[in-house]
């Protein structure tokens, strides 16, 4: 639990001033979490991170992750999703070089891996980069930490009905049902202080869905680690595990807060 607390301080006392700050700060952000996160999928699955696959998923992932103004004027009029896929087709021109040694699973786990992280921390500084940036995502962390956290003390309080119990054993409905209205409070509370440029009731009801949103992230993310034998996603954070634990409904809501809001950037 020391280990956890000072973690925790550390790297809020990190991330905190780069969301203030916003621009490029936030941009650079997303863009090392992104590169962690893939990262973590290869040891994950017990690949090595000096190889020429890792090198195209990374480089698909960043594709992903970086401002869509990065893209303009580029040469021959690439587009994002353009070099995307040409990433993705070297990544399977690379299963035949290498002879099968990178395989057409693992070049699918890869190319879903950079869509699914590369997306999710996009729109992380996205959203921060929009009007209202700062407001709106803090708005999508109070319903994302207020969700984990009414999950555990319910769930922990007088959770006797297992959620899921083959992917995630410790989670309950009554933990599900109580993180869903604590966000509902948390959320109505903050907005009622806080003008994230949009109604307040808007805001109240998007929370009842980004809380199922980012529970679901949480029951993916529980569901591929268990397939790959592992309790944490990585290392990076002493006592928390890694970026992918740590942002695991974050990569979920945080596209689905874009859509609902008609974000692009």
């Amino acid at each position: 639990m020391k280990q956890r607390v000072i973690t925790a301080v550390i790297a809020l006392c990190l991330f905190i001033p780069i969301v203030l700050a916003g621009g490029l700060w936030m941009d650079w952000l997303t863009v090392l979490f992104a590169a962690v996160g893939i990262s973590e999928i290869f040891l994950m699955k017990k690949q090595i991170l000096v190889s020429v696959d890792f090198v195209l998923a990374l480089l698909a992932t960043l594709t992903m992750t970086v401002p869509d103004a990065f893209f303009k004027g580029m040469p021959w009029g690439w587009s994002k999703m353009g070099i995307f896929y040409a990433l993705v087709m070297l990544l399977l021109t690379w299963t035949v070089l290498s002879k099968n040694k990178t395989t057409f699973d693992d070049a699918g786990v890869y190319t879903l891996a950079a869509l699914y992280i590369g997306t999710g921390f996009h729109y992380m500084a996205a959203i921060r980069s929009d009007h209202n940036g700062l407001a709106l995502l803090c708005y999508v962390f109070v319903v994302v930490w207020s969700t984990d956290i009414g999950a555990y003390m319910i769930g922990r309080k007088i959770g006797k009905h297992k959620l899921w119990p083959v992917i995630s054993p410790n989670k309950t409905w009554e933990g599900s049902i109580g993180a869903v209205i604590c966000a509902l409070i948390f959320t109505a509370i903050y907005v009622a202080f806080v003008n994230v440029g949009y109604p307040q009731i808007q805001m109240i009801v998007m929370a009842f869905f980004l809380s199922i949103v980012g529970q679901m992230g949480d029951l993916v993310e529980s569901a591929y680690k268990r397939f790959y034998g592992v309790k944490d996603s990585g290392k990076i954070l002493p006592g928390h595990g890694g970026i992918l634990d740590r942002f695991d409904s974050m990569l979920f809501v945080l596209p689905v807060v874009a859509a609902m809001l008609g974000i692009v950037h």
